[in-house]
């Protein structure tokens, strides 16, 4: 599964920056690189919630939708971030930690579609003795610093009125994490499946909450260059219609469509059940809603002011986020299922 990682500001902007020199004053090739006979070139990675992207590319329905897309595997999920902030891709599967990030180093994404929520793959896992949040206090937490298990941990204090200040986080890399936990060297663990099967190993671990205790904390995009919905908003629309049209067929064929993700994932159909139960992929009907304004996390519009207010509090970008142009609710609004 992917590395769910926030994405180094500095890094983003060294990408824009070198992106923007290479194309300094060449306005006119633009048109070619970005004319509708040009296939949509869309990153994914790891993660139960994209997989379905492999679904459409294997069972011809992104022809069906009439769309011409290249569809392109990363292995890391860092590296997908990094590429569609270059330019490299024109769309791409990622957190909305990440997306805001992105735009607070200068890039302009679009978010079109809500993939997935995770519900229950992101976890917190503690050790024998600690019975509730509360409990928390004062312990030893390994994490990586940013990610969406940070946030989610930020939750949970936050629900108990504790903060972040109130335990001792130690910053490691997921897998280190949940390594360490299992090793006996940490009090807990924040962590994403896999390496919550990993951290479970540990004799008298449980997990103490999930995401699933704080619904739409983590959702995950198709986010899109404001490029391409600038000049191919037609194209975007029919890239959204074959993501619905996918869940169709997926609903229609489990077992292939099953088959078809287990393999991409590089594990067991039982295996996939497992990590797919703790996430839930968007209907058409939950998108519309996610897109409106409300006053909880289900709503993108919160879930972007607590996102925003959490990367400022830590440090982990500048300024406030101006996220005005980032959600296109126009293309899920749009979408007609096929009579």
């Amino acid at each position: 599964m992917r590395i769910r990682k926030l994405l180094s500001l500095s890094l983003v902007a060294l990408v824009l920056s070198t992106l923007l020199v290479a194309c300094g004053g060449d306005d006119d090739d633009d048109t070619a690189s970005s004319g509708s006979g040009e296939p949509i070139k869309l990153g994914f990675s790891a993660w139960p919630g994209w997989f379905p992207w492999q679904v459409a590319e294997e069972q011809g329905i992104f022809a069906k939708a009439g769309v011409k897309v290249e569809l392109v595997w990363f292995e890391g999920y860092l590296d997908s971030i990094n590429a569609l902030a270059a330019g490299q891709l024109d769309a791409n599967s990622q957190t909305l930690n990440d997306t805001l990030a992105s735009v607070a180093a200068g890039s302009d994404q679009r978010i079109v579609l809500v993939n997935d929520n995770s519900t229950g793959n992101d976890q917190i896992i503690v050790r024998d003795g600690i019975n509730s949040i509360a409990d928390l206090k004062g312990k030893k937490i390994g994490i990586e610093a940013g990610v969406v298990d940070h946030f989610l941990l930020a939750l949970g204090l936050r629900s108990v009125g504790l903060t972040l200040s109130d335990v001792e986080v130690v910053n490691l890399e997921t897998g280190a994490a949940a390594a360490s936990f299992a090793a006996g060297q940490l009090d807990a663990v924040g962590a994403f499946a896999p390496f919550t099967t990993q951290a479970l190993k540990r004799s008298g671990s449980k997990t103490l909450f999930t995401s699933k205790e704080f619904p739409g904390s983590i959702p995950d995009h198709l986010v899109v260059s404001g490029d391409l919905v600038e000049k191919r908003p037609g194209d975007v629309q029919k890239l959204v219609n074959a993501w619905f049209m996918t869940l169709d067929y997926i609903k229609a064929n489990p077992a292939k469509s099953l088959d078809i993700m287990a393999k991409r994932a590089g594990v067991s159909v039982a295996e996939y059940k497992e990590y797919d139960a703790g996430t839930t992929l968007f209907t058409l009907e939950q998108n519309v809603k996610a897109f409106t304004s409300g006053s909880d996390m289900t709503y993108l519009n919160h879930a972007s002011e607590e996102i925003s207010k959490f990367l400022l509090d830590n440090e982990f970008v500048e300024e406030k986020i101006n996220f005005a142009k980032v959600f296109e609710p126009r293309f899920v609004r749009a979408y007609e299922p096929a009579s």
